[in-house]
């Protein structure tokens, strides 16, 4: 029995050519066939991803030039999903200074 992998946001990304958050939407919408984990869309079957893909491939051909992403979402989708591990970060710096200081 094999076991089928499944994609994760960001090879779903990869494969649609849209950022990690329109991957989301598009799933929290219905749209785009998804797996919850832990209650959050997290998992793809390849197989659903590639006939989205092939469906609406037309959609980004008549509207001409696809959507370019730029840095302010590249910026955006970053802070989105690192939002925990930057506070935590700064937290840890900010009680390492108090510690280092003696408060």
């Amino acid at each position: 029995m094999s076991e089928e992998k499944l994609l994760t946001v960001r090879d779903a990304s990869l494969l649609l050519e849209v950022s990690e958050k329109d991957v989301l939407d598009l799933a929290e919408k219905g749209t785009l066939p998804a797996y919850k984990v832990g209650g959050v869309y997290l998992r793809f079957k390849k197989e659903q991803v590639d006939e989205y893909r092939k469906t609406h491939q037309n959609d980004h051909h008549k509207s001409g030039e696809r959507e370019k992403v730029g840095r302010q979402d590249k910026i955006r989708d970053f802070l989105y999903f690192n939002d925990f591990y930057i506070f935590a970060t700064i937290l840890i710096i900010l009680l390492g200074l108090l510690v280092y200081r003696g408060f």
